[in-house]
């Protein structure tokens, strides 16, 4: 069993929330599902070097799996994770070694998958899964102040999404 099995278990909500967008995801649809299964792996304890999970699980498909660089860009910039990356002093060593992909559908829907998923990964709604966040962390908490800073993008991201899956039934 996994060292983290409630992450694990959000993990697995996260790629099956990815399987609802195949309609509009296209032929990035399998680099989607791999991100969605891979964007918290920087939480496993002997990946776990900077205490950023975003930069060190992408530090880990480039460094031990020479991984596909949008793959890398997409776990590394999951959800904001530059804020995030910005209250931890890694904005730096994020944005040099990971840049933000270009492609704005996909990073949204990246966003959408892991902010409709609880921990136990059940599907909810972006206001849920970011209170939820909050209560667990804190709201005055490096997390509690990331996640706060980054609400407004988060809702709008996933906006983008419900909309083009709206336009584009499954």
């Amino acid at each position: 069993m996994s060292a983290l099995p409630r992450r694990w278990m959000h993990s697995l909500g996260v790629a099956k929330r990815a399987a609802l967008l195949a309609s509009i995801t296209g032929d990035d649809f399998d680099l989607l599902c791999a991100a969605a299964l891979l964007h918290d792996v920087g939480y496993a304890p002997r990946l776990a070097h900077t205490g950023f999970h975003a930069l060190d699980g992408a530090r880990f498909l480039r460094d031990e799996h020479g991984s596909d660089a949008r793959l890398m860009k997409l776990v590394a910039n999951h959800s904001f994770a530059l804020l995030e990356a910005e209250e931890r002093g890694l904005r730096s060593d994020l944005e040099s070694e990971f840049p933000q992909s270009s492609t704005e559908s996909l990073t949204d829907a990246l966003v959408w998958c892991d902010m409709t998923t609880t921990p136990d990964g059940e599907p909810t709604t972006t206001a849920e899964r970011i209170a939820e966040i909050c209560q667990r962390y804190g709201t005055h908490s490096l997390i509690g102040r990331f996640i706060s800073r980054a609400s407004p993008e988060i809702h709008k991201a996933a906006r983008r999404i419900d909309e083009a899956l709206a336009t584009h039934p499954r």
